[in-house]
Order: C-alpha cells, then sequence, then structure tokens
C-alpha cells in the first residue's frame, strides 16, 4: 500500500480518533409515540467538519459507523453481540472470528476472510501512521491469518493483550476496492455497512444513504426493518446553542449538546440520552528543553489550581472535579484523582524546586523567567477556553508568564503533532472505554511515529501496564488503576471535570454505545 501522510487529531480531545472500544450506552428515553415514518430523511448535526471519511484516519474514525461494519459490535449495555463475525474466541494473545456468511461490500463484491485479514494488516501497519486505526487497535504488533474455506480470521499478537475482542474485534474493516485506493476513502465509502455516503459537500452537508438487503448488523440487525431511515444527512452545526435551536424547532433530527444548553431541551419530549465526559483533559508538554520536563514544576503547577473552580467553569454551573482520565461507566474506571494528586503547597514547592520571585516579578530560575504557552480550541466545546482562562490567571498569580492561545482544530492538530509548541494543552474527551486506550497517549514515541504528543515517560506507567496486559480482561483492573494513579502523582495528566452531554432527537428514537455513538439500524424517523 502506498505510505499516506499522517492523519491525526488532538488526543486531548480525543473524541475524533476514539472508536468506542466498550462501555455502556442505552436506549434513549423518549415520550415520541407518533407512527413511523418509513424511509424518511434523518439531519444529524456535527460539532464540526469532516475532513476525511477514511474510517482509519483520525476524523472520519467516529463516523465509520454508517458505512462500515466490524467483526463484532457493541450493545448499548456494554456487552459483545454479533457483526460480521457470527462467533469468536479469545485469549491474551490469540483472537479467532468466523464470519457470517452473505456479508457484502457496498460494491457488490462477497467479503471474504482474506479481505477482512488485509483491511486489519493495513491498519495496523505503523508505516500508514493511520491516527483513527491506532486509538482502536491494539498497541502491540500482531499478525493476521485466513481460512476462506472455514470463513474464520484470526490475530496473533507479538505480546499479551487483555482486550483483543474488544480492540481488534470493533475495528472497522475496509472493503478491498477501498484498500486498492485508500485515498478515495477520504471522499468515498467502501464497506459493508448499512449505509453508503453518496453526497460529499466540502464543510457539509455529508449525505449516506441506506443500503437495501443488509440483515447483519449488531446481533442480525437488517436495513428492512419499519421507521428506518432511507437517508441521513449529516450538517456541521459548531455551537451547542445552534443545535439546541434546531432540535427545537426541527431543524435537525439528532444532535449531541452539553453545558447550560442541556437544561432549556428539558421538558420538550425529545429523545434523550445521557452521554458521560471528561472535560478539560490537560496534557503537559515534557520534551527536553520544555520547562514542564521538571516533573516538579508540573506538580506544583498543578498543585495550584482550583480544582473545583475549573469544573464549575468546564460544566457551565456546580461541577464535580473529575476521578479519572476515563469517563464513568469505562472499564476500570475507579476514584482515583483525589488521593494521588500533588497535595504540596504550590508557592512551597516552586521554592523546592529551585524558582524564586521578587515582588511582583515574574518566576525565574537559573536566570530564566518561567513562560508557558496554554493552547486550546473551542472546536471541542464552548467551557474549554474559560477553563484554560481561569488556569492562566492562576498560574499568572504565581509569577508564571503565560501565553494564552486559542486556536481552530487544524492549528491546535499541528502544534500538538507538527511543531510540539506548546506547553499546555486543554481538550475533552468521553475517554476511552478500556484503559488500553490510553497507552499511546502516555507512553511509546512521538509523532510521527506514535500518538504520544506530550513526550510523557512515567517508569512506573510503564511497568505497571507490561503488567497489567498480561491480565485477562478485567482480571487486571487493579493494576491498570495503579498505573493511571502513577501519572496523578507525576503530574503528567490532568482530567478537569466529570461531565455530562446529551444526544438528543427530535421526533427520533436511536440507541446509543458508550461516548454517545449511535447505532445506525436503532434509527427510527417518527411522524
Amino acid at each position: 500500500m502506498p505510505r499516506r501522510p499522517p492523519q491525526v487529531a488532538p488526543a486531548a480531545a480525543m473524541t475524533a480518533a476514539a472508536v468506542a472500544l466498550s462501555g455502556c450506552g442505552g436506549a434513549a428515553e423518549s415520550s415520541t409515540a407518533t407512527p413511523l415514518v418509513d424511509r424518511g430523511t434523518v439531519r444529524i448535526a456535527a460539532a464540526s467538519e469532516i475532513p476525511s471519511f477514511d474510517p482509519y484516519s483520525a476524523f472520519g474514525a467516529s463516523q465509520a459507523r454508517y458505512a462500515y461494519d466490524s467483526l463484532v459490535n457493541l450493545a448499548p449495555d456494554g456487552t459483545l453481540v454479533t457483526g460480521l463475525a457470527s462467533s469468536w474466541q479469545a485469549t491474551t494473545t490469540t483472537a479467532t472470528f468466523t464470519l457470517r456468511p452473505g456479508v457484502t461490500c457496498s460494491d457488490g463484491t462477497p467479503l471474504t476472510a482474506t479481505a477482512v485479514a488485509r483491511a486489519l494488516t493495513y491498519a495496523g501497519d505503523p508505516a500508514n501512521q493511520l491516527a483513527g486505526a491506532q486509538t482502536v487497535l491494539p498497541n502491540v504488533p500482531f499478525t493476521t491469518s485466513a481460512d476462506d474455506g472455514t470463513g474464520t480470521v484470526s490475530a496473533t499478537t507479538a505480546a499479551p493483550f487483555p482486550f483483543l475482542t474488544r480492540t481488534i474485534g470493533l475495528l472497522p474493516i475496509v472493503c478491498p476496492a477501498g484498500l486498492d485506493r485508500p485515498r478515495s476513502l477520504d471522499r468515498a465509502t467502501q464497506g459493508t455497512g448499512p449505509y453508503v455516503l453518496t453526497r460529499y459537500t466540502p464543510g457539509g452537508p455529508y449525505e449516506f444513504t441506506v443500503r437495501d438487503g443488509y440483515s447483519w448488523g449488531p446481533a442480525g440487525a437488517t436495513t428492512a426493518e419499519p421507521g428506518l431511515p432511507a437517508h441521513l444527512v449529516v450538517s456541521v452545526v459548531p455551537q451547542a446553542s445552534t443545535s439546541a435551536n434546531l432540535l427545537l424547532t426541527g431543524g435537525v433530527e439528532i444532535a449531541n449538546v452539553n453545558g447550560p444548553d442541556r437544561a432549556r431541551l428539558t421538558g420538550h419530549g425529545l429523545t434523550t440520552t445521557d452521554v458521560a465526559t471528561v472535560v478539560g483533559l490537560t496534557f503537559f508538554n515534557q520534551r527536553p528543553g520544555r520547562a514542564l520536563a521538571d516533573p516538579a514544576l508540573r506538580r506544583a503547577l498543578v498543585s495550584a489550581l482550583d480544582r473545583r473552580g475549573l469544573a464549575n467553569v468546564a460544566v457551565g454551573g456546580t461541577g464535580s472535579p473529575a476521578t479519572d482520565f476515563g469517563a464513568q461507566g469505562a472499564v476500570c474506571h475507579a476514584d482515583l484523582a483525589e488521593a494521588n494528586l500533588p497535595p504540596e503547597n504550590a508557592a512551597e514547592a516552586l521554592r523546592a524546586a529551585g524558582w524564586t520571585r521578587s515582588a511582583d516579578g515574574p518566576l525565574t530560575k537559573d536566570g530564566r523567567a518561567l513562560r508557558l504557552r496554554l493552547i486550546t480550541s473551542p472546536d471541542l466545546g464552548p467551557t474549554l477556553a474559560p477553563v484554560a482562562e481561569l488556569m492562566a490567571r492562576e498560574w499568572t498569580a504565581l509569577g508564571a508568564q503565560v501565553e494564552l492561545v486559542t486556536e481552530s482544530l487544524p492549528a491546535l492538530v499541528n502544534a500538538m503533532y507538527r511543531s510540539a509548541d506548546f506547553d499546555v494543552v486543554v481538550g475533552s474527551t468521553p475517554g476511552f472505554a478500556l484503559p488500553v486506550g490510553f497507552i499511546p497517549f502516555f507512553s511509546g514515541p512521538t509523532p510521527a511515529q506514535g500518538l504520544n504528543f506530550a513526550a510523557v515517560t512515567n517508569p512506573e506507567y510503564d511497568a505497571l501496564v507490561a503488567q497489567a496486559l498480561r491480565e485477562t480482561d478485567t482480571t487486571g483492573c487493579g493494576t491498570w488503576n495503579r498505573a493511571a494513579a502513577a501519572l496523578f502523582r507525576s503530574a503528567d495528566a490532568l482530567p478537569i471535570a466529570d461531565g455530562r452531554s446529551s444526544v438528543y432527537g427530535y421526533r427520533t428514537t436511536f440507541a446509543t454505545t458508550f461516548g454517545g455513538q449511535l447505532v445506525p439500524t436503532s434509527i427510527r424517523l417518527h411522524q
């Protein structure tokens, strides 16, 4: 395959790259009881432009569910159900999937075991630098094999990995026509999913059209169900307030709304499902030569923050400081922050680390002032800029010289993954549903070889992760939590608030999985 340029999203925002791996969702609650509309059109609001629909890119990963299937699927309660595979079995080193017969790609060609193995191999090849795929697949090398006679596909890892079915099994499978021309996947879909991308407009809208004869969705879901829309139109609506207005006036049928706008949607009979999030996930640039490569300075700056005040700003009201890096409901989620964050007095900690300040002058060490470049993007949420502003004020009061920069999403991506011109970045994420999802962001190589954009180096975390990877599924949760605690103690990153957003529907019903991901075959349009 031709080498593709890196396609990365801000890991602090990880929503762009994070295909939900496991966890809880649910069927939306609704007062909708009107008759179904057969083969109608459902309009869906997206918070940002979708420059690529390649399911292995950072930007296309979150949209992949419409046009691509995976070997297994998540039910709303987090359990695994059938997808392209009718059965599966796994250890910590090998996963084997038996394909369902009769599956076809959108171009009409039958899906074979060889084609699936090819897609897995392509997505897992680090030379292709596919950020969306990297955030789903195991972070250890693996090889694949296929038997078209029995319809089986196997993946074997070079090292133990406890969640093979919930990683390899949930990767969107690209059909051979797409792998033959990978650049075409930006504007066209080549999958086995229930919909096909039939219209792409730069900046949106984007239109999907249903596939007739589709019968291999989650637990055998089909596109022949009454009320399933014939068309899905995804439009770019950057502001949560605008999405709320459109829901109330019938301008869109489905939208995710966070922040204070959720309150005014209550009591209007809208379909509603809540999504647990972590708001303000903050990373510190630890590259050599950067001030925050010093763990003592990181701990001092974190201890200076008013976490309750930041949480209130982050959620636009009365907020709760985040307890873990992942959202509530994620596998192995625990209350870790309070017991492991640096407890020391910030001013004393700075003096102990060699920083001094005279009168109202700047903090200095070895004759150099403490200068911090703090960046965020409103594209990631309406409250992140105010969160960053409060951080800047609190650090300025200590004597730091803080340059606060509000970037567009592409500029933020560039700063994080190419120029590395930042000291602190504030983002937002639903978190990963599995603790393994965080590994490439807290360890390993920096871009372009990896996703560790903040150059985190924490030997204790690495050692505990190595141990947890040898423990089967959730039996390793205690070890995973000790690893996360090591990150808190070293102030390698800081989640600001446990938040909630909601997916709302106007005249629609639907189900979601972890992170608020819509299950396309569950969408029903009502009169």
